[in-house]
């Protein structure tokens, strides 16, 4: 825990055309960092939105707890997280996809992991003993083939490396970041091998996690997208 004014913890919520579960998002996630003790900031990583994502944020923020990072144009994921982390005040920085598919209730122990445990990265799994996913067939076929696919041509021990919730030192997420060459959907991926590259420690952890609906990936032409990027990173 920090001091009374410090800031500990930087939560993002990336958000292209957010607009129907900004508002919500953002209340639900203040709830659970309040239960979870922490001094905290939420920041809105805002990136390059056409559906008025940039004004509900805008209203939202409050020039303190919850900030507005917004992009004029379109960044890609990896890259605005990037962006949002940079301009974290926290030392343990998180990120959370807006549609919370991911259960809340483990938001503290995902912070816990880092603060208390030491881990250097915490990360949430759909695929871990223990973990609870509701998503359609097609969805977990594709994903389960995409992290073996990883697992055997980068040699990754993750099971799960694209749950949109984890967390991670700040000067450590920072760091592997630069090194990444991705900056959109593969960005987690490649940070992940990176930081296994260096030694570094990472905590997987079971999470109950429900399909959130409408998505921002283009099933056919990104599963042939994290491929190349499979391929560029293990023989570039």
């Amino acid at each position: 825990m920090s001091g009374r004014n410090e800031i500990s913890v930087s939560v993002v919520l990336p958000a292209y055309n957010e607009a129907s579960r900004l508002e919500n998002a953002v209340g639900e996630v203040v709830k659970a960092l309040d239960a979870a003790g922490y001094n905290y900031e939420v920041i809105i990583a805002e990136d390059g939105s056409t559906d008025g994502t940039a004004e509900i944020a805008a209203k939202l923020a409050d020039g303190n707890r919850i900030r507005h990072l917004h992009s004029d144009e379109r960044l890609g994921r990896g890259k605005a997280l990037m962006r949002a982390f940079e301009a974290a005040r926290g030392s343990i920085v998180a990120y959370l996809d807006v549609d919370l598919s991911t259960d809340l209730k483990h938001l503290k122990e995902l912070i816990d992991a880092i603060a208390i445990e030491g881990y250097d990265i915490a990360i949430g799994s759909r695929l871990a003993k223990g973990s609870r996913a509701e998503r359609p067939v097609k969805r977990d076929v594709a994903s389960k083939g995409y992290n073996f696919l990883v697992r055997f041509l980068l040699g990754s021990k993750i099971k799960d490396h694209q749950c949109g919730f984890k967390a991670f030192r700040r000067d450590i997420v920072l760091s592997l970041g630069k090194r990444a060459k991705d900056t959109h959907w593969f960005w987690d991926t490649e940070v992940l091998v990176l930081a296994q590259q260096e030694g570094l420690r990472i905590k997987e952890i079971p999470v109950e996690w429900r399909h959130g609906g409408a998505t921002k990936v283009r099933f056919w032409k990104d599963i042939v997208y994290m491929f190349r990027q499979i391929l560029r990173m293990r023989f570039g």
